[in-house]
């Protein structure tokens, strides 16, 4: 069954679906009418019974008061079906209605007991021959009854002619509902089919095309509003990997072409031993560069990719001591201050390797940048459940407006090529993958000729 789901359309469910709940709500409604039909049939029944019951006894049938014919008189031809039997204290028939056929009253042990206390009793019951009939017992004093019924034949006659018409127009009207169901299916889903067709045509050839809105403003608008912000964001991603690969391919095939230069000059001449170690020592240095730019680019890709880190306490006071340690060696013989300012002791969790780097690549970052004369200062302090790790620079600083662009691998500013500082322009790429992969925030405050400030916001641990 479950197969055979699978295999129908969405269309043929919808309209399978559709009929089946009509079929329940039909059947429910028919099987609820006819049960009030039939309840109205009998309260109505009752009710005669009751009036011709009244008539027998203010008539004195079995007193010989009136006859059968007069009573039969009063009562109109409207009751020719109802019969009576009037019985006495021994319970036998003192008088009694042609019409009963020679066929037997009974007289329940409910309806004795409820007329001892003056209280009429409807029944229904089994007459001879299989008949049903209903049944009304009236007291009279002293322990004798009035009995006045009529068959069920009229009412039979009446549901049966209800379920004739209910045989005719259920399927008459579930074949029209389908008929129906599957229009309004084809209909509702034509929008969809629409939406099928555009985004087979959408590839990674041309991420450009967009799904048509009808300006309905319903689900089917908000699915195709969705779909086209999903593009939107493939279109994004595909433009950043095909970047990111040039940017990537430029990057490496510096350095390639620099080694492969001085390989193909050393190669056209006998060189001298201490010739061919220079350029050794050369090639050794762009094969250390590449090194370092294929584990960055492989860092960064891990950092992207959402790859899980390590966590651990980290004791943000003594990991700051280990970055300004280096960042001393760092600024060595460039006339730079590197010096840690107010700290908390502090502690977050995450892998302490990574964010070591992180912080190094902002000192190193701020180092390159800022001329002899300058100081770069580190600094902790806590800000409610965070810790905001601070790298201070009395650098060249530079335009607020390109900060959103620092971030994005292989940007350098056109100050940082003025200045020579070297770099594919990937480390800040790497300390913004960092800082959101600890779930943490970093920003930048920066202004031309003042300096940076980078900040980088933890939760505590």
């Amino acid at each position: 069954m479950r197969l055979l789901g699978r295999r129908l359309s969405v269309r043929t469910r919808l309209t399978l679906w559709y009929g089946g709940v009509l079929l329940t709500i039909v059947l429910v409604i028919s099987a609820f009418s006819y049960f009030m039909l039939r309840r109205t049939l009998i309260s109505g029944a009752d009710v005669e019974l009751l009036m011709v019951g009244q008539v027998v006894r203010d008539a004195g049938i079995g007193e010989a008061r009136r006859s059968e014919a007069e009573v039969r008189e009063i009562l109109g031809p409207r009751f020719h079906d109802v019969f009576y039997r009037v019985t006495g204290p021994d319970g036998r028939a003192e008088a009694e209605s042609g019409a009963l056929h020679g066929r037997r009253l009974p007289l329940s042990a409910e309806a004795r007991e409820r007329g001892l206390n003056g209280d009429p009793t409807f029944e229904t019951v089994a007459l001879t021959r299989g008949q049903r009939a209903r049944l009304l017992t009236i007291p009279l004093a002293p322990a004798r009854f009035i009995q006045v019924g009529a068959t069920f034949a009229d009412i039979d006659r009446a549901l049966a002619g209800y379920m004739e018409t209910l045989a005719v127009m259920v399927p008459l009207g579930l074949g029209l509902a389908a008929v129906g169901g599957a229009w309004l299916a084809r209909s509702a889903l034509r929008p969809v089919e629409t939406i099928s067709r555009t985004a087979r045509r959408i590839s990674a050839e041309d991420l450009t095309r967009r799904l048509p809105l009808r300006g309905t403003a319903d689900e089917l608008d908000h699915l195709a509003e969705t779909l086209n912000a999903m593009f939107a964001r493939l279109e994004e991603a595909f433009t950043h990997v095909r970047r990111f690969a040039v940017d990537a391919a430029h990057e490496i095939r510096t350095p390639l072409t620099v080694l492969k230069g001085g390989i193909e000059v050393a190669l056209r001449a006998d060189r001298t031993p201490p010739e061919y170690r220079g350029v050794l020592r050369s090639s050794l240095e762009e094969v250390e560069q590449l090194i370092a730019l294929a584990e960055n680019l492989l860092l960064l890709s891990r950092l992207r990719m959402g790859g899980s880190l390590s966590r651990q306490a980290i004791e943000l006071e003594t990991l700051l001591m280990e970055v300004v340690d280096t960042g001393v060696r760092l600024a060595d013989g460039r006339g730079v201050i590197v010096r840690l300012g107010a700290v908390e002791p502090l502690i977050v969790h995450g892998d302490q390797s990574t964010l070591r780097r992180a912080l190094v690549n902002l000192v190193e970052n701020a180092i390159k940048y800022t001329m002899a004369g300058g100081k770069v200062e580190l600094s902790l302090e806590r800000d409610g459940g965070h810790a905001v790790v601070a790298v201070c620079d009395t650098g060249v600083g530079m335009d607020p407006a390109d900060v959103d662009r620092i971030f994005t691998p292989f940007v350098r500013l056109d100050a940082a090529r003025a200045g020579d500082a070297g770099g594919a322009g990937l480390g800040l790429s790497i300390v913004h993958s960092i800082v959101a992969a600890h779930d943490g925030r970093l920003s930048v405050q920066t202004a031309p000729g003042v300096g940076s400030t980078f900040a980088i916001r933890l939760p505590l641990g």
